[in-house]
């Protein structure tokens, strides 16, 4: 089901109900099935030039969903009909493997995402990774991201997943606090993350990423402090922190619409975890790579999926509700279990509806994208779009200039700290007059 959101106001500090974060533009509100048919279209014709072909797999299932959870995940399904979705996963991807706009590509990068990617089984991630391999060959990529939960984790499976060729693991830690991962409806504990970090480390990934989650419910200073710290102790390549949310249609949200109490921490005090996170990082060793991400100076530290999307790269989104972008247009599949196997298991991509943005919608979307990396560079974009960014969004800039959130000049437009760790609710000042105050998804 699509519910609507809308984006919080730059002025609110009470977290409310709705989204925060910003993924993409324009708003997902926009994207509709009668514009379908451009998704059609852009596979039919030869790819642009100078894009890049990154893969992203949606994993759907969980061991539980978290309170705070709205992807599209499953709890229920059973490994019989884990091995059908697999199943639909290969046949979509060759479905879209033959089309011009893909044959003959090599993916840049590729991503597991979910869901937990880690939950299905040895046996299962064989046979999508062989199959896939034989349709993308991705020997070459720069990248493969694989999302993990500890607890799904045994060595064998890392063994597995290290013998497929992933290079980049990110491990969903989000607090170290036993009572606090309860109350968020996580699945594992604190000490099955200690189980598994040194089997990482013995089958040597290229990068072990952590994600935390600041202001998760029942998080204080003294947890947060004590997170903070065994991070740091765990010595990840990198770390990424996100201020938690309340979209629509969690359970959280659902109890705050329905007159519940839920004692969630304002944005200001969000904003200051994150802050002191990324300070106790910076005495660690580490850098600021992008409004959430912190990595290790002396370690190559990448996140090429996170680039190259934000600079337009060509996305192959497969599974049920994914995401993809292809040669300009935007997509998304299916989200109902059923609708999305069927239409896949006929033959047909499980398309559910698309965008197609004008080149002035398209520099709109990487500027505002690239900014949550701290800075960018007017050049860029003069390049790629003849556009002078300064000038033609001058008022937004300004504006957030005055009020401390950025430096602007010439060469780089570069985010001041407190710009940063409230990026999300800066980028909508530079929205069309149409997509003002929309809903967001």
């Amino acid at each position: 089901e699509i519910r609507p959101v809308m984006t919080v106001p730059l002025s609110e500090e009470k977290t409310e109900v709705g989204s925060y974060f910003v993924s993409n533009y324009p708003p997902y509100s926009f994207w509709s099935e009668d514009r379908v048919d451009a998704v059609r279209r852009a596979l039919a014709a030869p790819p642009r030039r100078d894009a890049t072909l990154g893969v992203y797999l949606h994993i759907p299932f969980c061991r539980k969903r978290c309170k705070f959870c709205y992807f599209k995940v499953y709890t229920d399904k059973n490994s019989g009909e884990v091995e059908r979705y697999v199943a639909a996963l290969t046949r979509e991807a060759e479905l879209l493997a033959a089309s011009p706009a893909i044959a003959g590509r090599a993916p840049t990068f590729v991503y597991f995402g979910g869901g937990t990617p880690s939950f299905i089984s040895s046996k299962h991630l064989r046979r999508l990774v062989g199959r896939l391999r034989d349709l993308l060959p991705w020997d070459a990529a720069e990248e493969i991201t694989f999302e993990c939960e500890p607890g799904t984790l045994t060595r064998a499976k890392l063994e597995t997943i290290r013998e497929l060729g992933i290079t980049r693991l990110s491990l969903g830690v989000e607090n170290f606090d036993d009572r606090i991962l309860a109350e968020n409806g996580r699945a594992h504990v604190s000490k099955e993350i200690y189980r598994v970090l040194p089997w990482i480390g013995e089958l040597g990934f290229d990068q072990l990423n952590v994600d935390l989650i600041a202001g998760m419910i029942g998080e204080t200073w003294d947890t947060w402090r004590e997170s903070v710290r065994r991070t740091i102790e765990t010595d990840p390549d990198s770390v990424t922190i996100y201020q938690l949310e309340l979209p629509y249609n969690t359970v959280y949200s659902k109890r705050v619409l329905s007159g519940g109490e839920l004692p969630v921490a304002d944005w200001k005090t969000k904003r200051e975890w994150q802050q002191f996170a990324f300070e106790q990082l910076e005495g660690a060793g580490y850098r600021v790579s992008s409004a959430y991400t912190m990595v290790k100076r002396e370690r190559p530290g990448r996140f090429v999926y996170r680039d190259s999307v934000w600079r337009g790269s060509d996305l192959l989104g497969l599974g049920v509700s994914s995401f993809g972008h292809l040669s300009g247009v935007h997509y998304q599949n299916r989200p109902g279990w059923q609708q999305y196997l069927e239409r896949v298991e006929a033959g047909e991509p499980p398309l559910l509806r698309a965008f197609e943005p004008s080149d002035r919608e398209r520099l709109t979307r990487e500027m505002i994208l690239q900014l949550k990396l701290g800075a960018i560079r007017p050049d860029y974009f003069k390049r790629k779009f003849g556009a002078d960014i300064v000038a033609e969004f001058e008022g937004p800039f300004r504006k957030l200039e005055t009020g401390g959130m950025l430096a602007l000049d010439a060469e780089e437009i570069r985010l001041t700290r407190q710009g940063l760790l409230r990026v999300d609710t800066l980028l909508p000042e530079f929205y069309a007059p149409e997509y003002q105050n929309a809903r967001y998804t």
